[in-house]
């Protein structure tokens, strides 16, 4: 059976992993016939954010280990304990998280940093040859991480300041509507626009069960 390695940013769109994402990633991933491993960076969140509100709420903290501990039901580990050896592919759900927890791309857009961890477990995996996928704003990770070197084809679907900020970090976006997953053959990459289209949640899960199943090909 395939092991498809999932990396989560918190829980809850505006300060960690995309939970609707996140599920809909595990769930392609279980239909069709591979397994779902859950890692997180064992660190403190950037900030909390009121989901009611869409505000920060002042004086609280979280853990993203913790938080996304509810997305996978507890199943999970931190990225230390990350083994690729034990992965057939990697995939990084997104949500607002992974441009503030596991990079600071919300902050300084395509000037970012990106958390060492999260960092070095990407380009070894790249090194490997091993298939990654990246959701709604996680292609940004995956164009920072891979800033100055030939990168891959990347979309966001068709926002224009988010594409414009992944090719200024030297990578080639994709238009595509939130149905579609791009496939980066050459460099193994493999995204879908998801939410950074405003679109019904049917074509997200469209769009993310063709990535999972195109970064499962991949794994061939």
């Amino acid at each position: 059976m395939k092991q498809v390695g999932v990396c989560l940013a918190g829980c809850g769109f505006l300060d960690g992993a995309e939970i609707r994402e996140a599920v809909l990633t595990l769930l392609s991933i279980d239909r069709l016939g591979a397994a779902a491993r859950c890692f997180a960076p064992d660190m403190e969140q950037m900030h909390v954010v009121d989901h009611l509100r869409g505000e920060p709420a002042e004086g609280q903290s979280r853990n993203v280990l913790v938080e996304s501990a509810r997305i996978a039901r507890g199943d999970i580990q931190s990225l230390d304990e990350l083994n690729l050896d034990e992965l057939d592919a990697l995939i990084f759900p997104g949500g607002f998280g992974v441009a503030k927890n596991l990079c600071d791309f919300a902050i300084h857009g395509a000037d970012c940093r990106v958390n060492p961890q999260v960092e070095a477990i990407v380009k070894e995996a790249k090194a490997r040859n091993l298939p990654m996928g990246f959701l709604c704003i996680a292609p940004a990770l995956a164009a920072a991480i891979f800033k100055g070197q030939p990168c891959a084809e990347l979309t966001i679907g068709s926002d224009p300041g988010t594409a414009d900020a992944l090719q200024a970090m030297g990578a080639t976006h994709v238009d595509t509507s939130p149905q579609q997953a791009h496939v980066d053959s050459a460099n193994k990459i493999v995204s879908t626009a998801a939410y950074m289209c405003d679109a019904p949640l049917s074509q997200i899960a469209d769009g993310i069960h063709e990535l999972v199943v195109q970064t499962l090909a991949l794994t061939e």
